[in-house]
């Protein structure tokens, strides 16, 4: 009963600020490459893609950064 979510950009993706899990437990978090992200066949696979919000002409933050952003609105969303 596990939920696959990615953290990647995709045209579908939720932004992390409008996320609303109401079942918290059992989640898989899936982060990619810096460069080449989250490989296509887990996004297919993924509940959903997540998105960090992110605002001027910056697009990518470093995996350590995403994943601590990620972890931390999974907890308190």
């Amino acid at each position: 009963k596990y939920k696959l979510y990615s953290l990647e950009q995709t045209v579908n993706s939720i932004k992390l600020d409008k996320l609303n899990i109401e079942n918290k437990t059992g989640c898989f978090l899936i982060l990619g490459n810096e460069v080449l992200g989250v490989d296509q066949f887990l996004v297919d696979k993924s509940e959903a893609c997540l998105e960090i919000p992110q605002y001027g002409t910056k697009h990518s933050l470093n995996v350590s950064v995403s994943a601590g952003i990620a972890i931390w609105t999974l907890i308190h969303c």
